[in-house]
C-alpha cells in the first residue's frame, strides 16, 4: 500500500500552496491559499471497502507562552503535542486520486461546513476549532482540511503526516461532529493496511528540521 503526491516529496518541504499561512517579511505570516494537496494512492490490501485519510502535526508546543511573541523563541526542547489538520472518512477506494484543491481551496473564517464532503465523504472537524476558539473573527467549526500555519518564532520546522488507512467498513461508526481522536478510535480492529507521505513546513527561516 502506497500513498503520494505531485504537490510535495515525502520528507521534503510542503509548497505554500498548501499552507494556512505563508511567510511574510514584514507580519512575520498571512493567509495562504490552504489548497489540499494532491494525493494518490495504489497497491490497497485485499477486501478494503472505504479509506480514511488524517493529517497531522506532531510538533506543535504543549505550552502557548511564547506562540507568536516578539521577542521570543519557541525552544526546541518544549515538549510536543498532536494537532489535527484533515479528517477524512468513506471515501471511495475506486474513486481515483484526490485533486489539489479539491478539498480545500482558500482559508475560509469559522471554518468550512461540514461533515459532508466531496465525492461522498465525510469529515470531521480539524484542531482549528480549538484554536480559533477565542477569536470572534475566526471562531468556529473547522471542518476538513486546513493547512500549516506554524508559530513564526518556533525553532524547529513542524512535520506534517497524511496518513491513508484501508479499513474493511464501507462507512465508519461515527456520527455527527467527530474529531481525530474518533476516528482512530471507531478504526479499531478494522485496519487492513496504512501508508503515510510526510511534508515538512516552517514560518522561520532560521528553524531547524
Amino acid at each position: 500500500m502506497n500513498l503520494t503526491s505531485t504537490s510535495f516529496v515525502d520528507d521534503e518541504r510542503i509548497p505554500a500552496e498548501y499552507a494556512f499561512c505563508a511567510p511574510d517579511p514584514k507580519s512575520h505570516a498571512r493567509l495562504s491559499d490552504n489548497r489540499n494537496p494532491q494525493l494518490e494512492w495504489n497497491d490497497l490490501p485485499m477486501g478494503t471497502r472505504s479509506l480514511v485519510l488524517i493529517c497531522h502535526d506532531y510538533d506543535v508546543p504543549s505550552k502557548s507562552d511564547d506562540v507568536n511573541k516578539e521577542g521570543r523563541t519557541i525552544s526546541a526542547s518544549l515538549p510536543r503535542v498532536d494537532f489535527f489538520h484533515w479528517v477524512l472518512v468513506d471515501l471511495d477506494p475506486h474513486s481515483g486520486p484526490i485533486r489539489a484543491g479539491e478539498f480545500s481551496d482558500g482559508v475560509t473564517p469559522r471554518g468550512k461546513t461540514g461533515p459532508q464532503g466531496p465525492r461522498g465523504t465525510r469529515q470531521g472537524i480539524n484542531d482549528y476549532t480549538m484554536w480559533f476558539a477565542g477569536d470572534e473573527a475566526m471562531k468556529g467549526d473547522y471542518y476538513g482540511y486546513d493547512g500549516p500555519c506554524p508559530p513564526w518564532n518556533d525553532s524547529i520546522a513542524h512535520h506534517y503526516v497524511f496518513t491513508l488507512y484501508a479499513v474493511d467498513l464501507a462507512q465508519l461508526p461515527v456520527n455527527g461532529t467527530f474529531r481525530g481522536a474518533d476516528v482512530l478510535n471507531a478504526m479499531k480492529g478494522h485496519v487492513l493496511g496504512e501508508a503515510k507521505l510526510t511534508g515538512v513546513y516552517s514560518l522561520n527561516p532560521e528553524a531547524t528540521v
